[in-house]
C-alpha cells in the first residue's frame, strides 16, 4: 500500500483544485508568503497517516517472527511456546529473543545431556558441563555387564591425572541421599549437575615475563604467582559434549605434563601457553612440566624454587613460573603468551573496550616513550585542537616516571591499544599540572610503583583526572628493569584543591586525597590490603578526612573517612576496627545530613547518613566472604558462596559490590527456569561453580 499525495491531488476534480490554488493565492498575498491550500493541506495529512498504517502493517507482519518482531513482543511468543520468567542480563550475549528462538530446536533433543550443556553455556554465557552421576557410581558388577571404571577403590597412584573434584572426575564414588538441589549431595542415580566456569579467561600475547633472576621468570608482569587457564576451543556439533579444552579452565601440571607428551594442545604457538626469548620459541619437546613452588628457610624466608632442570625449560601452570635450564646461557628478552582468570573486564586486560577517536601520537621505544609521546601530543595542541590521545600499542614494560603540564582547557588521553595491556613502573610519582579546565586520562593501563599526582598550574584552576579500565598496583611491586623494589603506595596522591577524580572499571590501591576536590567511583575495588587498614583519607595524616565520595558498584577494602558521602550504592565496605585504633569508626562520614547510601554492606557502628536497605540485616547471614582477597588471584574479591543476602542483595536482586554488572543470580535464575523443563522425568538437576 502507498499513497503519494501528489497522484492522489491529481486525481481530484479540476474545479476543486482551482478553487484550491485560488484559496492558496489569497492567503499567501495576504501574508506576503506562499501558502498550501486547505484542500493540499489535507491530502498531505491523509497520506501520513497511511504511511504510518502501512509501516503499522508491516511491522504487524514482523511481529508473527521471533527474528524480526518488536521487543514488547517477545513475551508473547515466549508464552505461546511456554516459555516463561526469563529476563535479559545486559552483560551477557545471550537474550530472551535468542531463547525464544532456539526453544523449538533444543525441544527436539529434549532430555538429552547436550542440549542440557548447549542451553547452560546459552544462557548463563559461561563455560559449562554436564555430569550424569549415575555414571560415576561405584557398584556391584554384573559380570555380562563389566564396568572397569566403576570400581568402588580408587588408584591413588594415579590420582593427580584424573582431575579430582572437577567435573571431569572419573573416580566412582559411593551413593550419596543428599539433595543435589541444595548442592549438598551430588552422586545417587537421579542426580544431573551443571558445573559452570564462572571466571573468564583473558589472553596476554607476547607480554615480558618478570624476571627473577637470570633464569627464573613469571608470566604476570608484576612478578605474581598466577594461575594459568585454559584458552577454550570453540564447541563445533562434531563436539556436542564439553571437554578440559573447551572451557576457562586452570591448568594443572599433571595435564600440561599429559599433554606435552601427545597433541600438545596447551603449549606452543596458537595454544594456552607459549614462550619465547631472544633464540626464538622455546620447543614442545625441551619444555616439562614441574613443580616450582618456593622453598623456605627455618625462618621461613624464601630462598629459592622446588626445582632448577638441568637440560630442560620447566613451566609450572598452577604458578605461572617458567625456569629456564642450568646447563644453557641464561635467556634474554623473555616473552609470553598466557591467560589469566577473571570475574569480570574491569582493570587493565587484554579485552575489548570501547573508542570514539581515534589516537593521534603512537609511543614508540626508548627510555623515556610515554614522556617523548606526550611531549609530541602536548605540541600538538592549538586553538583548534584541544584534545589529543597518546596511544600504547604492545604489551611491553615502560620504566619511567612521567611529567607534564596540560595547558588550560585541553585534554590529554594516555591509553593502551584495543586488546593490549601495557605496564607502566613508575620510578617515581607521575605528576600531571593541569590548567583551568584541563583533563588527564587514563584508559588500558597497568601501572606500578610510585603514586598518581595532579597538581594547579593556578590556585583557582580546576583539573579533571579520570581513570577507566586500569589497575593501579595496590600491592608491592618488585624490581623491574632496573627500576628499584617499592612497597605498597597510596594509588592517587592529590595535595591539591578542585581535583575531580572519576575512576570506572579499575582496580586501586588507597587513596589519600584533600577534602576540596571530589571522588567518584563506579565498578571499582580499592584495596588497602587488609580490612584494618586505611583505604580512603586525607593526605595529611590518612585519619582526616578526604574528599566528597561518590560510590557505585564498587568494594572497597579498608577504613574510610571522607567529608561527605554523596551516594553510596550497590557497594561493599569491608573495614574492621584494629585492637587498639586511633579511628572511632570503620567508615565515617564526617556530614551526616547529606548523602545516602543505600543497598551497602557497611561494618557495624560506621558513622553514615541513615542507611536505606543496608546490610548486615539482624539474625540473617550477611556478613562478606570473599573467595580470595589478595590481588593477582582469579577470585579476587569475588564474593563466596557463604556470603548469604549479599548475593542477591543489590537495588535489583544482583550481588552488590564490584561484580554487580555480571548479574549472577539473574543468569541463575534464567538457566534454573530453562533447565526443569529439559529434565527427565525423575531427574534431578544442582548447578555447581567450577570457578
Amino acid at each position: 500500500m502507498s499513497l503519494d499525495q501528489n497522484q492522489i491531488y491529481n486525481l481530484l476534480p479540476a474545479v476543486y483544485r482551482i478553487r484550491d490554488a485560488q484559496a492558496a493565492m489569497q492567503a499567501g498575498n495576504a501574508l506576503n508568503d506562499p501558502q498550501t491550500g486547505p484542500l493540499q493541506a489535507l491530502i498531505s495529512i491523509l497520506s501520513e497517516q497511511v504511511e504510518v498504517l502501512q509501516d503499522s502493517l508491516v511491522q504487524s507482519y514482523d511481529d508473527l517472527f521471533i527474528e524480526t518482531c518488536a521487543d514488547w513482543v517477545v513475551p508473547y511468543i515466549a508464552d505461546l511456546v511456554g516459555l516463561k520468567g526469563l529476563v535479559d542480563v545486559p552483560s551477557a550475549g545471550y537474550t530472551v529473543r535468542a531463547a525464544v528462538a532456539d526453544t523449538i530446536k533444543n525441544r527436539r533433543r529434549k532430555g538429552t545431556v547436550s542440549v542440557m550443556e548447549s542451553i547452560a553455556r546459552d544462557v548463563t554465557d559461561w563455560g559449562a558441563n554436564v555430569v550424569e552421576y549415575f555414571q560415576v557410581l561405584a557398584m556391584t558388577q554384573f559380570m555380562n555387564h563389566i564396568r572397569p571404571t566403576n570400581l568402588s577403590v580408587s588408584d591413588i597412584r594415579r590420582a593427580d591425572r584424573k582431575l579430582l573434584n572437577t567435573p571431569f572426575d572419573t573416580c566412582a564414588r559411593t551413593a550419596e541421599m543428599r539433595n543435589i538441589e541444595t548442592g549438598l549431595g551430588k552422586y545417587n542415580i537421579p542426580n544431573i549437575g551443571i558445573f559452570l566456569w564462572r571466571l573468564q579467561q583473558q589472553q596476554m600475547e607476547f607480554s615480558p615475563a618478570c624476571q627473577i633472576d637470570e633464569r627464573r621468570f613469571c608470566f604476570d608482569p608484576l612478578g605474581k604467582s598466577i594461575p594459568l587457564f585454559t584458552l577454550p576451543v570453540t564447541e563445533t556439533a562434531s563436539t556436542p559434549r564439553a571437554t578440559p579444552l573447551n572451557v576457562p579452565m586452570p591448568i594443572s601440571r599433571w595435564m600440561l605434563h599429559g599433554d606435552l607428551k601427545g597433541a600438545s594442545n596447551y603449549f606452543g604457538n596458537g595454544s594456552s601457553i607459549y614462550v619465547s626469548f631472544a633464540g626464538g620459541m622455546v620447543p614442545v619437546n625441551e619444555v616439562r612440566a614441574c613443580n616450582l613452588s618456593d622453598v623456605t628457610d627455618s625462618s621461613g624466608h624464601v630462598t629459592g624454587w622446588a626445582h632448577q632442570p638441568q637440560h630442560n625449560v620447566g613451566i609450572d601452570p598452577q604458578l605461572g613460573r617458567i625456569v629456564f635450564p642450568a646447563a644453557g646461557p641464561p635467556p634474554t628478552n623473555v616473552q609470553t603468551t598466557y591467560c589469566y582468570g577473571f570475574m569480570s573486564e574491569i582493570g587493565g586486560g587484554p579485552y575489548a573496550r570501547l573508542f570514539t577517536t581515534k589516537a593521534d601520537v603512537s609511543v614508540l621505544s626508548g627510555p623515556h616513550a610515554i614522556q617523548d609521546a606526550i611531549n609530541r601530543a602536548l605540541a600538538m595542541l592549538s586553538s583548534t585542537t584541544n584534545a589529543v590521545v597518546v596511544e600504547i600499542e604492545d604489551n611491553a614494560y615502560y620504566v619511567e616516571a612521567p611529567a607534564f603540564t596540560i595547558p588550560a582547557g585541553a585534554s590529554v588521553q594516555l591509553r593502551a591499544a584495543n586488546g593490549k595491556r601495557p605496564t607502566l613502573v613508575l620510578s617515581g610519582d607521575l605528576v600531571v599540572t593541569g590548567g583551568d579546565g584541563s583533563t588527564f586520562s587514563l584508559n588500558g593501563l597497568v601501572i606500578a610503583g610510585g603514586s598518581i599526582s595532579v597538581e594547579q598550574a593556578s590556585i583557582s584552576a580546576s583539573v579533571t583526572l579520570q581513570i577507566s579500565h586500569c589497575t593501579l598496583n595496590p600491592a608491592s611491586t618488585p624490581s623491574i628493569q632496573g627500576a628499584p623494589a617499592q612497597l605498597p603506595l597510596p594509588s592517587l596522591w592529590i595535595d591539591s584543591s578542585n581535583i575531580a577524580i572519576a575512576v570506572d572499571h579499575s582496580i586501586l590501591g588507597a587513596i589519600r586525597i584533600g577534602s576540596e576536590n571530589t571522588v567518584s567511583l563506579r565498578t571499582c575495588i580499592v584495596d588497602g590490603l587488609s580490612p584494618t587498614d586505611v583505604a580512603y583519607a586525607c593526605y595529611l595524616d590518612a585519619l582526616s578526612a578526604g574528599a566528597p565520595l561518590t560510590v557505585v558498584n564498587c568494594t572497597i577494602i579498608g577504613k574510610v573517612h571522607t567529608q561527605r558521602m554523596d551516594l553510596a550504592s550497590d557497594s561493599i565496605f569491608f573495614a574492621e576496627l584494629d585492637a587498639v585504633d586511633v579511628w572511632m569508626a570503620p567508615v565515617i562520614a564526617d556530614q551526616l545530613q547529606q548523602g545516602c547510601v543505600r543497598f551497602c554492606y557497611v561494618p557495624p557502628r560506621s558513622r553514615l547518613p541513615r542507611c536505606f536497605n543496608c546490610y548486615p540485616v539482624a539474625n540473617q547471614p550477611s556478613s562478606p566472604a570473599f573467595t580470595s582477597l589478595r590481588f593477582g588471584d582469579p577470585g579476587y574479591c569475588q564474593l563466596a558462596d557463604s556470603a548469604g543476602l549479599l548475593l542477591t542483595g543489590a537495588d535489583d536482586n544482583s550481588e552488590i559490590g564490584v561484580f554487580h554488572d555480571v548479574y549472577q543470580p539473574q543468569r541463575l535464575s534464567n538457566l534454573n527456569t530453562m533447565i526443569k523443563d529439559y529434565l527427565r522425568f525423575g531427574m534431578e538437576a544442582g548447578v555447581f561453580f567450577a570457578t
